[in-house]
């Protein structure tokens, strides 16, 4: 296939990825009512989704450096999409927390091995990864809009089926589509791989440390923030109090609007490189978080919208850097290592917001807590190298780009 095709599929999964691990949240609201739950107990039914993503992602690493990462792809798509419909079937909690977990499993494969896989193809790195992070965010947005109104209008159980079977479709056109083993091509039939670029051990071993504290505090962000903001804005919007269409259409907007605020910050890293961009983004979330705290009615929305967009903004930046600083065969296990400290922080958010509404506590402790998780990294931005990073000669390029190839081929 060539590298277009190839990047279609894997800004397809990312869309998917996101989409299928934020239809719960939304789902959650409609399914409390229909099982006589609270929505603190439904919603802790949702997390062995994240537990399953978080423990998946380091065995996913090892597989996306030892197999072929397109048929992994393809194990994504019918996975993913086959775990969707076992959690519209299912019959009780017990099996609705079953087909929850092999979805998280499934969806696990796609960050260590479709980031890989971008990483892999070509030249401007900052801009594919920027593009593709575009698709995951879409996937939010769509799933907070596509949910709420699935449920709304049939039923929780309709908001696993659709995007259930959109999944196995694609899987089922990328099976066709992959008849190649070897490495991956170009139009011209040209291999490509990664650049190498001149970086020392101790500044790989500096930076991958402040990837790794970015992922702890960052994942707890995000993963906060796009689990809460259904129920955040049924309680601050008092206009759409209720109505679970408005509520999952005003996520869905927001999550819309930030997911390009990807593009610029693409194009800017492959300039200037990831520090000040991160110490920028960084800076506005602590502000805006204070400012959240202080907003009421459709101002919280405005305030929520902006402070979103600098959250989805900072999404490519620990990639960016890790197909940077990171040699490509070690690339799909640093990708992992970094998603399980994100992911694990991850599962422990969804059980950890629920026991917070069952103990009264309200947004102020969370969003305090998570700008305390900015400052943080802010603090760990400091150390990383300023400047984008130095490339190798034409010649160094050569000869690593045909190691690189030559070793990629004997696995």
């Amino acid at each position: 296939m060539s590298r277009r095709e190839i990047l279609n599929f894997v800004n397809a999964a990312h869309f998917f990825d996101h989409f299928f691990l934020l239809i719960f949240p939304t789902a959650a609201l409609a399914l409390a009512p229909a099982w006589d739950l609270s929505y603190g107990e439904a919603l802790v039914l949702g997390t062995p989704i994240y537990a399953l993503f978080a423990l998946g992602t380091l065995p996913a690493g090892w597989l996306g450096d030892r197999f072929d990462r397109m048929k992994l792809m393809i194990v994504f798509f019918l996975g993913c999409g086959a775990s969707s419909l076992l959690a519209a079937i299912s019959t009780g909690p017990v099996s609705l927390m079953v087909a929850l977990g092999l979805l998280g499993l499934f969806a696990a494969l796609y960050h260590p091995v479709g980031l890989a896989l971008i990483t892999d193809i070509g030249q401007r790195t900052g801009r594919a990864l920027a593009i593709n992070g575009v698709f995951g965010n879409l996937g939010l947005a769509a799933a907070a809009v596509t949910s709420g109104f699935l449920a709304t209008q049939f039923g929780w159980r309709s908001a696993f089926i659709l995007p259930g079977i959109l999944s196995i479709i694609i899987g089922a056109v990328l099976t066709v589509r992959q008849t190649r083993r070897s490495a991956v091509v170009d139009t011209g039939g040209n291999r490509v791989a990664p650049p190498a670029y001149d970086t020392g051990r101790r500044e790989q071993i500096t930076v991958f440390g402040v990837i790794c504290v970015a992922a702890l505090f960052g994942g707890t962000i995000f993963n906060a923030v796009t689990i809460s903001l259904p129920k955040f804005f049924a309680e601050q919007l008092t206009d759409v109090a209720g109505n679970l269409s408005w509520i999952g259409a005003s996520a869905g907007g927001v999550f819309a609007v930030a997911a390009f605020a990807q593009l610029p910050v693409g194009e800017l890293l492959d300039k200037y490189g990831a520090r000040p961009i991160l110490l920028c983004l960084l800076s506005v979330q602590i502000a805006l978080f204070a400012l959240l705290t202080q907003m009421t009615g459709w101002g919280t929305f405005v305030v929520a919208l902006v402070l979103i967009i600098s959250i989805f903004a900072e999404i490519p930046i620990t990639s960016w850097l890790l197909g940077r600083y990171i040699r490509s065969g070690l690339r799909s296990r640093a990708v992992s290592v970094e998603y399980v400290l994100s992911l694990g922080v991850g599962s422990a958010i969804v059980p950890s917001i629920a026991y917070a509404h069952r103990a009264g506590y309200g947004y102020d402790v969370q969003i305090a807590t998570l700008a305390l998780c900015a400052a943080i990294i802010f603090v760990a931005a400091l150390f990383l190298p300023i400047g984008p990073v130095r490339q190798p000669t034409d010649s160094q390029s050569t000869d690593r780009l045909h190691n690189a190839t030559s070793k990629q081929m004997q696995l």
